[in-house]
């Protein structure tokens, strides 16, 4: 395929500056990101267990969403063809398949309750990723399930986790990959608590229990998420920053950070370098929070872009698991989807175009006034020129031009839901 003459042109002035436009664009080729499967549905699931609760709301009522298995994938395809390069999907434990007249509760679900997933990536020759769902459930109602003092409720979802380490197993070994297992829970309290340490005692020796089971570590990468606060859970988080960074390093399982799940003045593109000293690999939802984890659909701004120069200034690509995970139901679903992936991409290539070396250069001998102008130059840079030689490569459409095949799959399929 001949190179426009605006990638030319733009391969010729990153040259000047010292970087590679193809090594970048080899570079993000082989980056695989994790599609989240709930922008699809507004996080509705596929086993009706019931309403969004442990801090979760979906915002809209736009038309087309999602009512069924066949439908998500549907979409999800239409989704990855404008997205450029071959990624994965990950799933929520609630997005189980039964057969007609079949149902299993979430302790109970085992690998034939995801087969058609299973077949779905196969098919598609991408891996999958797999999160246990304590919430949306009767078992959740109180809001604490692996903390709670209840050990019924303790004990059910202490069992459903032992389960998804199973079918992360199972994705695994069918598909040649390894599978991504995030546990995080919604467990907390709205107002000011009367005992902290009980909650997240209780926590430990769940998790400690789930993980005595016997798998494969190099198939199933177990890690932890923590949360500042949700709807309703305002005062008191059990699985909070602290606790999860302590349990990931001292259990040797990857930390997942997701950036809305800190206080507002807090970056994880600042804690990634400190991580990335003491953990092998470590997890990433990027999501957008606008004043608070709302999941706003990720967008090309600042703390995306840092996000990913900070993962290529450390050299951390191939140690840097990165998924994405926003939900809104204001727009068009299919369009959330490609509007944050593609976001997400954009930044990384923005980061794989930047000379590291030499701004890094610039900070070790002083030289602050230069490396501030090299930087904000770098942001006028023809990046865009060589975002669309990337899509042109992958065969998806460039600039703008995917949002008409999204409208007219909206005027054709959703817009008949």
């Amino acid at each position: 395929m001949p190179k426009s003459d605006r990638y030319i042109s733009a391969a010729e002035t990153y040259r000047a500056a010292g970087a590679d436009t193809e090594s970048a664009l080899e570079t993000l080729a082989g980056i695989s990101l994790s599609m989240h499967c709930w922008q699809g549905d507004d996080v509705t699931g596929l086993d009706g267990a019931g309403a969004l609760s442990g801090g979760i709301q979906v915002t809209g009522n736009y038309p087309g969403k999602a009512r069924n298995a066949d439908e998500l994938m549907r979409d999800i395809d239409k989704a990855f063809s404008l997205i450029p390069g071959k990624h994965r999907l990950n799933l929520h434990a609630s997005y189980a398949i039964f057969a007609p007249g079949e149902k299993a509760e979430r302790d109970n679900l085992e690998p034939k309750h995801f087969s058609r997933w299973a077949d779905f990536a196969k098919e598609r020759g991408i891996g999958l990723d797999f999160n246990p769902t304590p919430f949306a459930h009767p078992m959740a109602q109180s809001g604490l399930t692996l903390s709670s003092p209840d050990e019924k409720i303790r004990s059910f979802w202490i069992r459903h986790c032992k389960a998804c380490i199973r079918i992360c197993e199972y994705f695994a070994e069918e598909l040649g990959k390894p599978c991504l297992f995030n546990i995080w829970i919604p467990d907390g309290l709205k107002d000011i608590p009367a005992d902290r340490l009980s909650p997240r005692a209780r926590f430990k020796a769940s998790l400690d229990e789930i993980l005595s089971i016997p798998y494969d570590r190099e198939k199933v990468l177990v890690c932890l998420e923590s949360k500042v606060f949700g709807i309703g859970l305002e005062s008191y988080t059990v699985g909070s920053a602290e606790f999860c960074l302590g349990y990931a390093a001292q259990k040797g399982i990857l930390p997942l950070l997701d950036n809305g799940h800190y206080h507002p003045t807090e970056t994880v593109s600042d804690k990634l370098s400190s991580l990335l000293l003491f953990h092998d690999k470590i997890a990433l939802h990027i999501t957008r929070p606008v004043r608070w984890d709302s999941d706003h659909v990720v967008l090309f701004d600042d703390e995306t872009r840092e996000i990913a120069g900070e993962i290529v200034r450390c050299g951390a690509l191939g140690r840097v698991m990165i998924g994405t995970d926003f939900f809104d139901a204001s727009i068009n679903r299919v369009a959330a989807w490609v509007i944050g992936m593609r976001s997400v991409q954009k930044a990384l290539l923005a980061a794989l175009l930047t000379p590291h070396s030499h701004l890094a250069g610039l900070q070790d001998c002083g030289n602050f006034t230069e490396l501030m102008m090299a930087r904000e130059e770098l942001k006028t840079y023809p990046l865009g020129d060589v975002w669309d030689e990337f899509c042109r490569r992958n065969g998806v459409p460039e600039k703008s031009d995917w949002y008409k095949t999204v409208a007219d799959y909206e005027r054709d399929v959703l817009s008949k839901r």
